[in-house]
């Protein structure tokens, strides 16, 4: 987190590159990583509206994606929905994404609520979605929300590798600043993630570096 800091141009590149999603308005990238703390001391405005525009942008975006996805009754279909639009998976999608190393906040950590994560997620949904639509909404879901449990990737990439060669996955994960940045390199590729903790950081990685193999191998076939 930012507290007093503006963002750099080569960290508002940066938050582009983790969201997944080039804005072509940056004023409204800004106000997306702005918290009300900051805004009340050095002006501007903060991402209160846009979480409350995100909040409804989010929730149709997952019903029409469980919709059209999933063939389960309408119970099945809203219990799945709280669970994806709920606290504690926002929470998680931040995490992935390493939202919060982007925040601008002032006077500390006391002066953020307790659902300062998921309120930024849902302001970054809303600005994708005042900068570029549905469109641009849907991969930035689907890329850190509506993915498999976070604790199942290096799973997955450890299994995966170790039907191709007889090693495991190499993680070489440091601490930077307010979370963690994780380097998982195996079968000649290399793939990074940041957290705020090192099991977020290097899960990030894994999923990148799983990714990136199974595409690989999938061109390759």
């Amino acid at each position: 987190m930012r507290n007093g800091e503006d963002l750099s141009a080569g960290e508002l590149e940066a938050a582009q590159q983790a969201i997944g999603y080039p804005f072509h308005d940056l004023e409204l990238l800004k106000a997306c990583f702005t918290h009300r703390s900051y805004s009340n001391i050095f002006g501007g405005k903060d991402n209160e509206r846009l979480e409350f525009l995100g909040d409804a942008v989010l929730e149709l975006a997952i019903t029409e994606e469980l919709f059209r996805s999933d063939e389960n009754r309408e119970g099945v279909l809203t219990e799945r929905r709280q669970q994806l639009v709920s606290q504690s998976a926002l929470e998680a999608a931040c995490d992935r994404a390493g939202l919060m190393r982007f925040l601008r906040h002032s006077g500390g950590e006391k002066n953020l609520g307790g659902k300062t994560r998921s309120n930024l997620f849902e302001a970054v949904i809303g600005g994708i979605y005042l900068d570029g639509g549905m469109e641009g909404v849907r991969p930035f879901l689907k890329r850190y929300l509506m993915v498999c449990p976070t604790e199942n990737y290096r799973t997955l990439l450890q299994e995966y590798v170790q039907e191709r060669e007889k090693r495991t996955p190499v993680y070489f994960t440091e601490e930077r600043g307010e979370g963690y940045f994780s380097t998982v390199t195996a079968l000649g590729e290399s793939a990074e993630g940041f957290g705020e903790s090192k099991k977020v950081a290097e899960t990030a990685a894994a999923r990148k570096l799983y990714q990136i193999l199974t595409a690989r191998d999938s061109i390759e076939f």
